[in-house]
């Protein structure tokens, strides 16, 4: 019966499908393709879908009719579905070149969809490095005023330069040109062009080179040690997105780059716009210690450490933010806090404040600090030595006078991200022996980890779950809270985070 209906369905659009390719359908017979199309499976198509059709429907684009545009759009969309992109590359390629330069936004994200699935099929992809055109095209769409048609151009382009072939048609002389003709239309999409080339760059030391030899990299650099303090603080960014990968960290260091953002630094002091850029630099260094060496750069660069202690112990909320951001990032692995607790007294004094601003801030710094908190505390079990716990509890005495009192009155406040925030602070510590003393004894706080009905939403429910899961999976709960909560808690676990108790009511006659 099923069967029956959806081939009366498809032959219903294919004979509509007929009409539109002859080109004198009527508005509402394509309104009813549309509407037939959604019902029929792509695939149940394919065999009837000729060039033909294609052609006219995408000819029917070129009207000045912005519904008629819009229909066959949502036509084409469900039609190029059941279309292998090697056959689109190979049929429709004038249609892709009408579509990339349409007027309608629609129209060029339609085209581009189809580009993306082009550069994804490795079959495909090598006939658009035959299309200098279009190629050039997608280029230009990088310039586009629509950022979902440039941020898709972007991506196309990223993937066709995962190919050598791909990296040699981009940054031939031609398409190189085109490249910075576009970059030159504005601000914003120079920022776009670089960070396609920070993209590429981030492939394989290959892609940087063929990079760095176009000589786009050095511009970017250039920027960012330039006057204008808001380029820098856009370029600052995209320079932290090229040290995540060693081939960057290794261009940046052998440019001299690390030394001159650290030379930045030390000059911002005299700089009254320094506020602009100043987080960004810092942010720079606080991801290049954790995927480098937090003690190398922490040693070789002072002033970074220096910055973030200076901006943390200041008064402004933005640089406190930025801040504590950065000391999460850092203490994020046990080099970084080694790092930290070589500073002694001044990170004790640090965390107090921090444990503070956790308490009285604007809630969005609330949150930013209950982050960093639960990065700095947390330990893998297999790092958890006597010296390393004796650090983090030590730390954790540093945030409060009575700072498992303090979390928990954050997280029974009716905003579910500080609930959330301070259960996950309570997780980054359950696995530590010390902190599960703590628990036990403050009253009550066992209770409150296996009641349910404090958790009012999904991701109060996830959050509390974590960590149940994470004091269950802990070596040490069983003997420290003992028998009769920890069952409680396994059972909770088993039970799963959505579990809701059966009750059970019986009517009772003569009650109200």
């Amino acid at each position: 019966m099923a069967e029956a209906a959806a081939a009366k369905m498809a032959e219903a659009a294919a004979e509509l499908l007929e009409r539109a390719a002859r080109r004198d359908a009527a508005p509402e017979e394509l309104r009813a393709l549309r509407v037939a199309l959604q019902a029929v499976p792509p695939a149940a198509l394919r065999a009837r879908l000729g060039e033909h059709h294609l052609g006219a429907l995408f000819g029917l684009l070129a009207v000045n009719d912005r519904e008629q545009v819009s229909t066959c759009v949502s036509i084409l969309e469900r039609l190029l579905q059941a279309l292998d992109p090697l056959y689109v590359i190979q049929n429709l390629r004038e249609e892709l070149h009408k579509g990339l330069v349409h007027p309608e936004d629609s129209v060029k994200i339609l085209t581009m969809a189809q580009v993306g699935r082009i550069v994804e099929d490795s079959a495909a992809v090598t006939e658009i490095l035959q299309s200098p055109e279009l190629l050039q095209q997608i280029i230009n769409c990088i310039g586009g005023e629509k950022i979902a048609v440039a941020k898709e151009a972007i991506k196309s382009l990223s993937r066709i330069a995962q190919r050598q072939q791909g990296l040699e048609a981009l940054f031939g002389s031609r398409l190189l040109d085109e490249l910075r003709n576009v970059m030159a239309t504005s601000d914003v999409v120079r920022y776009r062009v670089y960070e396609l080339i920070v993209e590429i760059s981030s492939v394989s030391a290959e892609s940087l080179n063929y990079c760095a030899s176009s000589g786009l990299i050095a511009e970017l650099i250039g920027e960012l040690t330039g006057e204008d303090v808001l380029v820098r603080a856009t370029c600052i960014e995209m320079v932290t997105s090229l040290a995540h990968t060693p081939q960057g960290r290794q261009y940046l260091a052998q440019q001299g780059v690390i030394d001159k953002i650290s030379n930045i630094i030390l000059g911002a002091e005299t700089d009254p716009f320094s506020s602009f850029y100043l987080p960004g630099f810092v942010k720079f260094f606080g991801n290049l210690a954790v995927v480098d060496s937090p003690q190398q750069i922490c040693e070789r660069y002072p002033v970074f450490m220096e910055k973030v202690f200076e901006m943390a112990e200041s008064q402004d909320p933005t640089m406190i933010g930025v801040a504590v951001d950065t000391l999460g990032i850092l203490g994020s692995n046990v080099e970084g806090k080694q790092v930290l607790q070589k500073t002694r007294s001044r990170f004790q004094s640090l965390l107090s404040r921090i444990g503070h601003q956790a308490k009285n801030a604007p809630t969005e710094l609330r949150l930013r600090c209950l982050d960093a908190i639960s990065s700095l505390l947390y330990l893998p079990p297999e790092q958890q030595t006597e010296d390393l716990l004796r650090m983090t509890e030590s730390w954790f005495t540093s945030l409060s006078s009575q700072p498992l009192e303090l979390f928990r009155s954050i997280s029974t406040q009716p905003f579910p991200d500080l609930h959330c925030g301070a259960l996950r602070v309570f997780t980054a510590i359950a696995n530590q022996p010390w902190a599960q003393k703590l628990m036990l004894s403050s009253p009550g706080f066992v209770e409150y980890v296996v009641d349910r009905s404090v958790e009012p939403d999904k991701a109060s429910k996830d959050a509390k779950y974590e960590l149940v899961k994470a004091l269950v999976n802990s070596k040490t709960i069983a003997e420290i809270f003992g028998n009769q909560y920890y069952l409680r808690l396994r059972a909770y676990l088993q039970e799963g985070p959505y579990y809701v108790k059966a009750v059970s009511t019986t009517a009772v006659e003569g009650a109200e």
